[in-house]
């Protein structure tokens, strides 16, 4: 007769899986063992079973240490369909419910209490956790604890007082992402003792990566959605505003979507994530508010509609496709302006250090966008393993490789721009101030440093700025120029960058991402902003409907797209749009311009010159 397998019986009857993932069993028999763990398992790997089915093997509570409430809902409703007698208790709960699960702990009631670090701080919890007969502690998210992670929350610091309340029960912690720096950080800030420490591979191989130029984000998502009429996914935003916004052009071209931010109500945002755990509606676009903890195996795909801050919350974020293990599809929309506004708020962060951090982490997230190799070897390498394959064949750089051209000379008068700037002063300059030597910029730092005097001034007016950053970021890809750190990040040249000057070698260098072309434009068409356009347009829809009248009545688009192509911010601005004559520039003018003027406290200008 076979042995009997406690742990696959489990399994099999509680959970009603055959077989452990890879690791899943290890790590189970690790903590059962009385040892601190470590275990690192990607998105979908199934890090939640490793300190669940520990807890059904024994007596006694596991207390697991969980960031986000709807998180812990989530796992106490899929334990409790289960059979497992668990629960949380997080600011969610009214005063006699939270009162009734306390009784039922004191009871020894639950295998597993879901709760948040902030709230084992409070001072009647530690008599609580003494009561509990608390056998092993969890920490789930366990990234939280370092500032080098991607989503560093504080209060998780506080959570190593366990360590000296509870001394001898074995601690897990467990990520899904973590580079070794981070991996070292949680080990120390938690004060494991000599843990036992799994690492999966990162590699998710069911997973497509794919980068393009954007260009009219809300079309872009509108041509990618149109393809996968039956797949659900999510669009991820940099800001709430944009998160409302792309929802809400997604609804009105016929593909609900709905917004999920912080600045929702709880309300809101709970029924916003039901109708898409529940499949109600296929789409939802969200700040990085969402995703942590949402356990939906069946997204199918996720865009990108901004630059994230970090590759490890990129991979956070592309991981919540294909949880399943069917493919996905992961889109990243990448503009330079986007790089631009990232910089903008990390040179608001005050604390040198945590500025420091934030900009290697957007330099390391900048490299992988504009990269042209394979893409998987790219994050894979970031997390310190290593990709063998010569082709993923499932990223756009493998699937259709960029073209290279020669850049000789365009390398040329860049490195030696920055071979000017060091030798005409002891001081480095950043790479938009090269870009504006080279573009011949009038700049007062430009004329007080004497920098129009150098010999590269003007030389380069033959590219756009835009072009120039392109060039140069791919110089420090390449390894001729590097960026150095700290508060005001200057350009350097390398040695291999002044070898390549002075023999003036070849050098070759990878395309940008091109935007597509664009077609022809048809007759009367105007092109402009189309975010732009929709606002206006849905306030031409709310001055119609208040007068009773068809929106034409008010406006013509002709008229709307013409603002939306010059941004008038004065009502005079006006007068030259077609079709508003004056009844209307005195009735609408003062309302259409206010929220031009408010589109752009959050939006830049486009630029529709040729």
């Amino acid at each position: 007769m076979p042995i009997a397998d406690p742990l696959a019986q489990k399994l099999k009857s509680v959970f009603g899986y055959d077989a452990f993932r890879p690791l899943q069993r290890e790590i189970i028999e690790t903590t059962l063992g009385g040892r601190d763990t470590f275990a690192l398992l990607p998105t979908g790997g199934g890090k939640s079973l490793c300190f669940q089915l520990p807890a059904l093997m024994g007596e006694g509570l596991t207390l697991v240490v969980s960031p986000l409430i709807a998180l812990m809902k989530d796992q106490v409703s899929q334990l409790e369909a289960a059979g497992v007698e668990a629960t949380f208790l997080n600011s969610s709960l009214g005063v006699k419910e939270t009162k009734a699960r306390l009784a039922d702990l004191h009871q020894g009631r639950y295998r597993l209490l879901y709760a948040a670090p902030e709230r084992l701080m409070l001072d009647h919890w530690k008599e609580n956790l003494l009561a509990w007969n608390v056998t092993r502690i969890a920490i789930d998210e366990a990234h939280c604890i370092s500032e080098w992670g991607h989503d560093f929350r504080p209060e998780y610091r506080r959570i190593a007082s366990l360590r000296g309340l509870l001394p001898d029960i074995p601690v897990m912690a467990l990520t899904a992402t973590a580079t070794e720096r981070v991996r070292k950080d949680i080990i120390h800030h938690l004060q494991l003792r000599d843990p036992a420490v799994f690492v999966a591979s990162f590699n998710r191989p069911n997973l497509s990566y794919r980068v393009i130029a954007k260009d009219q984000p809300i079309r872009q998502i509108v041509e990618f959605v149109r393809k996968r009429p039956m797949d659900g996914g999510i669009v991820y935003c940099a800001t709430r505003a944009t998160a409302d916004r792309v929802a809400e052009s997604l609804s009105e071209r016929g593909f609900p979507a709905v917004p999920y931010h912080a600045g929702l109500t709880n309300t809101e945002r709970a029924q916003n994530q039901e109708l898409f755990i529940r499949d109600e509606t296929r789409i939802v676009c969200a700040t990085i508010a969402f995703g942590m903890g949402i356990n939906k195996p069946n997204v199918r795909w996720v865009i990108h509609h901004d630059l994230p801050k970090n590759i490890e919350g990129y991979y956070q974020e592309t991981g919540r496709g294909g949880r399943d293990g069917l493919p996905a599809d992961c889109l990243l929309l990448f503009s330079a302006g986007d790089a631009a506004k990232q910089t903008h708020f990390i040179d608001e962060i005050t604390n040198d250090h945590e500025q420091r951090v934030a900009r290697e982490q957007l330099r390391l997230m900048l490299h992988y966008a504009e990269c042209s190799g394979c893409r998987r070897r790219e994050l894979l390498e970031y997390f310190a393993e290593s990709y063998t394959e010569p082709n993923c064949n499932s990223c756009d750089n493998c699937l259709q490789p960029r073209e290279s051209y020669n850049a000789t000379t365009q390398a040329q008068k860049l490195l030696s721009c920055v071979y000017r700037v060091r030798q005409g002063g002891r001081f480095g300059v950043g790479m938009n101030h090269l870009i504006e030597i080279l573009t011949g910029a009038d700049t007062e730092k430009i004329r007080r440093w004497g920098h129009d005097q150098l010999s590269t001034y003007g030389i380069g007016k033959e590219l756009a700025r835009s072009e120039w950053g392109a060039v140069g970021r791919e110089l420090i890809r390449a390894g001729l120029l590097e960026q150095e750190t700290g508060q005001f990040p200057v350009i350097a040249i390398t040695d291999e960058g002044l070898e390549a000057l002075k023999s003036r070698r070849v050098i070759s260098l990878t395309k940008s991402m091109a935007k597509k072309k664009a077609t022809a434009p048809r007759a009367g068409e105007i092109e402009c902003d189309e975010t732009l356009f929709d606002r206006l347009r849905k306030l031409r829809k709310r001055l119609a409907d208040e007068r009773g009248v068809p929106a034409y009545v008010i406006l013509g688009d002709n008229a709307l797209r013409q603002m939306a192509r010059e941004y008038p911010l004065r009502v005079s601005d006006l007068k030259g749009v077609g079709g508003i004559g004056e009844k209307k520039l005195a009735e609408f003018g003062e309302t259409f311009t206010r929220e031009i003027a408010i589109y752009l406290e959050t939006y830049p200008k486009v630029d529709f010159r040729d």
